[in-house]
């Protein structure tokens, strides 16, 4: 039997989720549809419901919904709670929804494959929001020390109280970060927005991996910035989106797809 998935947005129709899924899917022979399906603003419960009620099994929720999602979970894993957000749910044989949250998985997977051990480095958060929230237990889990900045410092400094009991997190106001960075990773969406939060170089060391989540066929605006102050090396968000997905993926269909190849497949078509 084929059992049906898909990712909800608005917008959707830029989506990579159909191609990656579908390439999991070929790659572990499993039998699943994956279609895109744009939800109306105001009529996101509704849509998902039926999406259910027709046979869905699980779907991934991306921007403006992952709050939404939340709500319409009859559980939730600890991940999701913390992040307040869901990007995955999975229909219970009972019929119930169990939302989950893979982003936070999903970059430090990718940071692993780029950096190897994360254990004791000092990685800067460049943002407070959604985007930040989600991989903040992951990224502790992974036994970092982590500072947060936020153009508003008193949102960084209530994700470091949310999570300060996961492991060593701090919160700094932008004008007093000076010292270097191990990872400095952005959170904010400045490649959307055009406008980059204002960061001392003083915090990029010739041995500092700059990440952005937000990714492009160009190269982001925080990473044009993190280039220009000569860190070591520059990723994009790409391969995070990958790896959420391939966690997605094995929260579903319980086998872990091989994620590289994917990767390089989708970069080329950028």
């Amino acid at each position: 039997m084929i059992e049906k998935y898909a990712v909800f947005g608005n917008p959707i129709a830029q989506s990579k989720s159909p191609f990656i899924h579908a390439e999991f899917a070929m790659q572990t022979q499993q039998k699943i549809t994956y279609q895109a399906i744009l939800a109306p603003v105001d009529d996101f419960p509704q849509t998902l419901a039926a999406f259910f009620k027709a046979g869905g099994k699980g779907a991934n929720v991306t921007a403006p919904f992952k709050e939404q999602a939340f709500e319409a979970c009859d559980e939730l894993s600890e991940l999701a709670q913390l992040a307040g957000a869901v990007n995955t749910l999975i229909r219970l044989d009972d019929g119930r929804i169990r939302g989950d949250n893979t982003d936070g998985v999903g970059l430090v997977s990718d940071l692993r494959q780029h950096f190897g051990d994360l254990k004791g480095n000092k990685v800067l958060l460049v943002g407070a929001g959604g985007a930040a929230r989600g991989c903040i237990k992951p990224l502790l889990e992974a036994g970092v020390q982590l500072t947060i900045c936020n153009r508003t410092h008193s949102k960084a400094e209530q994700l470091a109280q949310i999570f300060k009991e996961f492991g060593p997190v701090e919160a700094i106001p932008l004008e007093a970060l000076a010292n270097e960075y191990d990872v400095i990773i952005n959170s904010t969406s400045a490649g959307l927005t055009g406008k980059l939060i204002t960061l001392p170089g003083s915090i990029v060391s010739q041995r500092t991996l700059c990440y952005d989540m937000s990714y492009g066929a160009e190269v982001t605006l925080f990473n044009q910035w993190a280039t220009a102050q000569e860190a070591n090396k520059v990723i994009d968000g790409l391969g995070m989106l990958v790896n959420q997905a391939a966690q997605s993926f094995y929260l579903w269909r319980g086998v872990m797809p091989e994620v590289s190849s994917v990767l390089a497949r989708l970069r080329s078509q950028l």
